[in-house]
């Protein structure tokens, strides 16, 4: 299925979408929820908002590219957690799908009336599916210490910090991964916990990330 193809679908089913460039390829993020990415080398990833067109969709990638690849739905989940850095966050979003994971991001999931603890709750543990997190740490905030304005270091969001400590109760320290940008402040002075830093672009850490993914259990494609 071409890209031209999709987009001609889409609007055949009213569904309005907004467009960007990606590393090799296009995304398509519909206004309501479903996400679609469509690479140079013609293959199309389906994610976001489970809906009657994401799944019409992946039955016509289907019926143009076979079955080889699983379904979203069996692919082992991976919760992201992010701040404001949405290029950041849609960067490693592509790079765990390319890997033959399932990313969960909160922005592509419907409400349902919950809180975001709420949803976080619903993605990880006892009751989720998902079995290990990302945290990104990206520099949204500047802060010091009282008295200490001259001092100003780049910060993670007071939610991403939260998040972190929610995840880290949950899934327990070895699956869980800080994706650290090098210009933020770390978050905490606890040890044993997995940083990666990087400079700019998540795919920077690519290889280290599938280290540690491989190391708590999972089987990432290179």
């Amino acid at each position: 299925m071409k890209v031209d193809e999709l987009k001609a679908f889409l609007q055949t089913q009213g569904t309005n979408y907004n467009e960007k460039a990606v590393q090799n390829g296009i995304q398509l993020r519909c206004t309501s929820g479903e996400v679609f990415t469509a690479y140079d080398s013609g293959k199309i990833v389906v994610g976001g908002k489970r809906t009657d067109i994401s799944k019409q969709v992946e039955g016509l990638v289907a019926g143009k590219l076979g079955l080889a690849d699983k379904k979203e739905e069996d692919q082992p989940e991976i919760f992201v957690v992010y701040g404001h850095d949405t290029v950041a966050r849609d960067e490693l979003e592509l790079m765990l799908r390319r890997m033959g994971l399932h990313p969960i991001v909160l922005a592509n999931m419907p409400a349902a009336g919950e809180t975001i603890i709420e949803k976080l709750e619903s993605y990880i543990g006892q009751h989720g599916k998902a079995a290990y997190a990302c945290v990104l740490v990206t520099p949204d905030d500047e802060g010091h210490k009282a008295g200490e304005t001259d001092k100003k270091k780049y910060r993670a969001r007071q939610n991403v910090v939260l998040e972190l400590g929610m995840v880290l109760a949950r899934l327990g320290r070895k699956r869980v991964a800080i994706l650290r940008k090098k210009t933020v402040e770390q978050p905490s002075d606890i040890d044993g916990l997995i940083y990666i830093p990087f400079d700019e672009k998540i795919n920077e850490i690519h290889m280290k990330l599938v280290q540690e993914l491989q190391a708590a259990g999972f089987k990432p494609k290179l």
